[in-house]
């Protein structure tokens, strides 16, 4: 039996499973893989105090920090995955009970799930093929390398278009290709978008391929249909940026908690806590609004010390 076990090994499970070390909680990290979806970034820019790293060798320090810590207190279970969670709440003072495709079954008093999201990717010819070859899914993650580039954002909410404000710092030109005529994003930051000379928006258009440049190893370009009139136009853009939505990984939960009409975990943005007593949620699984590895790991720590606070008054 675990005091508390942590499901994710991205940045927010393993700052989680470090603090719980150092706090002596008898933990288990359940992580399919360390890293989480930075693993395929080439040259992450942002995570505070390295100014360049690989995804690969930002997971491979996660893991090493996690391990330099773990003892005896934190187990590691790497490579498997959770398939079920359930709690007998009939019975006075049962444990979650963590079921694992190994056929393992796990016990613990505290859960803290930081099980990330997917991107929901674009539907288009060929942009599968250029993903992290131009085609990125992270304008804070990868904008900087299109410094003086035309660029196109694909999508008409607020995280499309606070993307393109902040590509319009150091980007040529900036298109948003919306595939109505209806914005999902909030009225300020339209009146913004719109008075920004950098910034053009286009309505009803859908991406229907994605064009390599001359060697074809890298984006060129773009074609979208125009949904009113099924015109194919070309549009030369040196990178393109996806915001149409997150799809978090939220499925193993089933209804043991509130989650929102996007399959976001509903928390107390001051703790971390949801709507069960006992799990606590932090990172992209959430319905926090910003989505960063920073964010992650800082959210997880702050869930981690109200875990701390709460399994002492269970002792």
């Amino acid at each position: 039996m675990y005091e508390l076990i942590i499901i994710g090994g991205g940045p927010a499970g393993s700052a989680a499973a470090v603090y719980a070390a150092r706090k002596k909680i008898k933990t288990a990290i359940i992580a399919y893989e360390f890293g989480g979806q930075s693993n395929v970034s080439d040259d992450i820019q942002n995570w505070i105090g390295t100014p360049h790293i690989s995804g690969a060798d930002l997971a491979k320090n996660l893991e090493t920090h996690v391990r330099e810590y773990a003892g005896d207190i934190v187990a590691i279970l790497k490579g498997k995955k959770v398939i079920g969670i359930t709690k007998n709440d009939e019975q006075i003072g049962s444990l979650f009970k963590i079921n694992l495709d190994s056929g393992e079954t796990l016990e613990s008093k505290a859960l803290l799930i930081t099980t990330g999201s997917n991107h929901r990717k674009l539907e288009a010819k060929n942009a599968n093929t250029f993903e992290h070859k131009g085609l990125t899914y992270c304008a804070s993650c990868d904008g900087p390398f299109f410094t003086g580039m035309p660029v196109a954002v694909i999508g008409g909410g607020n995280a499309a278009f606070e993307s393109a404000l902040q590509l319009s710092a150091y980007c040529q030109k900036v298109y948003i290709l919306n595939r109505s005529e209806k914005f999902r994003a909030d009225e300020i930051t339209l009146e913004t978008i719109r008075k920004n000379p950098k910034i053009e928006i286009i309505n009803n258009a859908v991406v229907v391929e994605v064009l390599g440049d001359e060697s074809n190893t890298f984006v060129g370009g773009l074609i979208y249909k125009n949904v009113l009139g099924n015109e194919e136009i070309k549009l030369d853009v040196k990178g393109i940026f996806v915001e149409i939505g997150q799809l978090p990984n939220t499925d193993i939960i089933g209804d043991l908690i509130t989650k929102d009409a996007h399959n976001k975990i509903i928390i107390d943005h001051k703790n971390m806590k949801t709507s069960r007593s006992g799990i606590w949620a932090a990172g992209d699984c959430t319905d926090v609004l910003y989505h960063q590895n920073n964010i992650a790991a800082g959210h997880a720590v702050l869930a981690l010390e109200d875990i701390y606070q709460w399994l002492q008054t269970k002792k």
